[in-house]
């Protein structure tokens, strides 16, 4: 398993939040499954991860609606 897979589990959210991440942990298995490993793939995932906190995040926000 990839190392940098553990932090698209979702499961442990809470439902409203468990909707955001989860595309983005599926997203990832599909990459991981279909693109060779190389530093791109490692760029993509972290890229990915990146956006997934930061729509958590957004969800949670407690600035402008």
């Amino acid at each position: 398993m990839e190392h940098i897979m553990q932090f698209f589990e979702y499961k442990h959210l809470p439902d409203h939040l468990q909707k955001i991440s989860a595309p983005f942990g599926v997203l990832a298995a599909e990459v991981v499954d279909t693109v060779p490993r190389n530093p791109e793939r490692t760029v993509a995932l972290r890229k990915l991860l990146e956006a997934k906190d930061a729509a958590v995040r957004a969800a949670v926000s407690k600035g402008e609606s």
